[in-house]
């Protein structure tokens, strides 16, 4: 372990006693305090920065920042994660019109490019606080008379399956890196070019029927993202991963790297 990992270690272990929003001691302070030196001190914090623990102000100080949510890769709801985490879930929906679903969204939810759907943006909140911008794409057919108050804070699945005695069974959501335009810069209250990450999910009925298309935005400086990991493996008891040489078909990993993108299955 270097001094820089061993100092950003003690920095996080001093950060366990103070609150979100409040400064921690100064360059020349933590030197002393912890016996390194100042650039020592500095390439720490400049990492604590970078992964969002810290907030460095020009002028005033460093400060605590708010924790970031771990994000699963599993089939739940906004809501339904949010309070599990004892966080009070919200939401405001900022559209809601009909539209023709054209030929990308026609091929996303398997309809005719003549179908009418549903379009619904809306804000994601946690505490009241911005999280994540969603923009959703439904058959009209699916949720007829569906509001903007229907969707005030609270959970669309909840809904489906209340009204509409749609129940979501499983769905395909791909991450990606991406940061924030103009829009959704301002909703979100983050600057432009804010890094984010980039979900897009489609999602099935237990009848099998592509039921949605979500396009959302999360803030990266909020989020992370974590998944379980098991060795998947073949009929002769190898791991489906492991080859007896190498890989030449283009396919698989490298080709994933090449995507830069990674997709990840629901599970309910």
């Amino acid at each position: 372990m270097t001094k820089t990992d061993d100092t950003r270690g003690n920095v996080l272990d001093l950060m366990e006693s103070l609150d979100v929003g409040e400064a921690i001691p100064s360059e020349r302070q933590l030197s002393q305090d912890l016996g390194v030196s100042r650039l020592t001190i500095r390439a720490a914090l400049d990492e604590l920065v970078r992964d969002g623990y810290l907030d460095r102000r020009h002028g005033s100080g460093t400060y605590v920042t708010e924790p970031k949510i771990s994000q699963p890769l599993t089939l739940t709801s906004f809501s339904e994660d949010m309070r599990r985490r004892g966080m009070v879930p919200g939401s405001r929906t900022l559209e809601l019109a009909t539209t023709s679903a054209g030929a990308r969204l026609a091929r996303r939810l398997q309809v005719s490019p003549a179908e009418r759907l549903v379009r619904v943006k809306r804000l994601r909140l946690a505490d009241a606080q911005p999280m994540a911008m969603e923009v959703l794409h439904i058959p009209e057919a699916l949720v007829p008379g569906l509001t903007k108050a229907d969707l005030e804070n609270r959970s669309f699945y909840d809904l489906l399956d209340e009204r509409y005695g749609i129940v979501i069974a499983s769905g395909t959501q791909s991450i990606e890196p991406t940061v924030t335009n103009e829009e959704e810069s301002e909703v979100l209250g983050v600057p432009l070019h804010t890094p984010a990450f980039l979900f897009e999910r489609t999602t099935l009925a237990e009848s099998g029927r592509i039921v949605e298309f979500v396009r959302s935005i999360y803030r990266g400086d909020r989020y992370r993202l974590v998944a379980d990991l098991t060795p998947q493996r073949s009929r002769n008891g190898r791991s489906a991963g492991a080859s007896r040489g190498p890989d030449r078909s283009g396919d698989g990993a490298s080709r994933r790297r090449q995507d830069g993108r990674a997709s990840a299955p629901f599970k309910p």
